[in-house]
């Protein structure tokens, strides 16, 4: 399917029209959208048959209905006009006073990921309508399922026809290069560079939420057991299938065999999952470098553990989505913190210890999401923004700062003294 300029100039007309409709109005309906996407939890997991009832439930429904919430009690406050009046005003611009209003973009593409495609694409879309603006919402394969689900929830809803278009799987290419007025992406650094590429030829402005290959650091104070007990989860959370899911793990020397012994333990008594096979043909190939590089690895319950990484951590700078953990003795701290440095990804990170020394240490740390004695969940926050850096992207979505960003600002001075 190509996307015709007809086709971008009718979801135009459709955020014009969208946009003289009141903030309050806006959202009722993402009330009344939350409501019907509550009464779905009985059926939602048949869309993922491949993934755990409870984790359909948990990373994906429930972030989703807490950012609705979220937008409906803070969006008309954080989307308000500012006005810049008297105080601080320059001496030379006596009489004038300015109001800095947010307005939306216009027309909005999201590119979806497949890993969680009902909450991440879902919640950027309702941020994108409540912002002002129309959407193309161009699902991953395999998410036209939950693409689906979020089109008729927001018909439903009551939310005007012709506001948000499903796009198909393989319209990518062609919805990039036709003159969106903004294009989000969630997906991997590869894809990202991509979309890139193709959008500078329009000056079209981009979001990109990209992979991470996550560091955890484990401080001489830590909870040994605590930390092998997240480790098991968020490597295994959705097949491994998670852009911050925790991959390289600094811990000291002496302490780096307990730790693989209780993550052995652990994991020996997972059932395994169901990882992409295209991934997992990368990992074999990633294995194997390794192994001939002098490292060990060894798969138990699905999950890839590499051990003896000593002086190997440079081969680690990769965002393989399947559930695998690099375990890497080093001397202290500052050995860990250098050794990430090196690599180009930084999106989240955690840090296991003490809070006054954790704290400390992820003043030092790159991510954008870094997490003291957790990983992954506090992310789910819709308060929170989320975004990387680097090779992990730039721009942020959820939180007032990703609602934000989807408008830009529009500034209307007046001088009153001449009448």
């Amino acid at each position: 399917m190509t996307i015709s300029h007809s086709d971008i100039q009718r979801l135009r007309r459709a955020s014009e029209l969208w946009q003289t409709v009141p903030m309050a109005t806006r959202l009722r309906l993402v009330r009344r959208f939350r409501g019907l996407l509550r009464q779905k939890w009985r059926t939602l997991p048949e869309l993922f048959p491949n993934r755990l009832a409870i984790e359909t439930i948990t990373a994906e429904l429930l972030p989703f209905l807490a950012a609705c919430k979220f937008l409906e009690r803070n969006a008309a406050k954080i989307l308000r006009a500012r006005r810049a009046g008297f105080w601080g005003r320059p001496t030379w611009l006596p009489g004038v006073t300015s109001i800095i209003e947010r307005q939306p973009y216009g027309t909005v593409l999201i590119l979806a990921p497949g890993n969680y495609p009902l909450m991440l694409p879902g919640i950027q879309i309702l941020q994108s309508i409540v912002a002002g603006n129309a959407v193309a919402l161009k699902p991953a394969p395999g998410g036209e399922p939950a693409a689906k689900m979020i089109s008729d929830l927001l018909s439903s809803a009551g939310f005007p026809t012709g506001l948000c278009e499903i796009l198909p799987t393989d319209s990518g290419s062609d919805a990039v290069a036709a003159g969106f007025d903004l294009i989000i992406l969630t997906g991997s650094a590869r894809t990202g560079q991509a979309v890139l590429e193709q959008a500078s030829k329009t000056l079209t402005p981009t979001i990109m939420e990209l992979s991470g290959v996550d560091p955890v650091f484990v401080l001489p104070d830590a909870n040994l057991a605590h930390v092998a007990r997240k480790l098991v989860y968020g490597a295994r959370l959705n097949n491994g299938a998670t852009c911050i899911a925790p991959h390289r793990v600094f811990i000291s020397h002496q302490d780096k065999t307990e730790l693989v012994d209780r993550l052995r333990n652990l994991l020996k008594k997972k059932k395994l999952l169901f990882v992409d096979k295209d991934e997992k043909k990368r990992l074999q190939s990633f294995s194997a470098t390794i192994q001939a590089s002098g490292g060990s690895t060894e798969t138990i319950g699905s999950v890839t553990l590499l051990t003896q990484m000593e002086g190997l951590h440079h081969l680690l700078d990769t965002d393989i989505f399947v559930p695998w953990l690099a375990i890497i003795g080093v001397a202290d701290v500052e050995e860990a913190l250098n050794l990430d440095r090196q690599v180009s990804y930084a999106l989240g990170a955690s840090i296991f210890g003490s809070e006054i020394s954790a704290k400390l240490i992820a003043q030092k740390v790159s991510a954008g999401s870094i997490c003291i004695n957790d990983l992954i969940v506090p992310t789910a926050d819709p308060r929170l923004p989320f975004g990387g850096a680097r090779s992990s992207g730039y721009g942020t979505t959820r939180g007032a700062e990703g609602l934000l960003s989807l408008t830009r600002p529009v500034v209307t001075s007046v001088r009153r003294d001449i009448f």
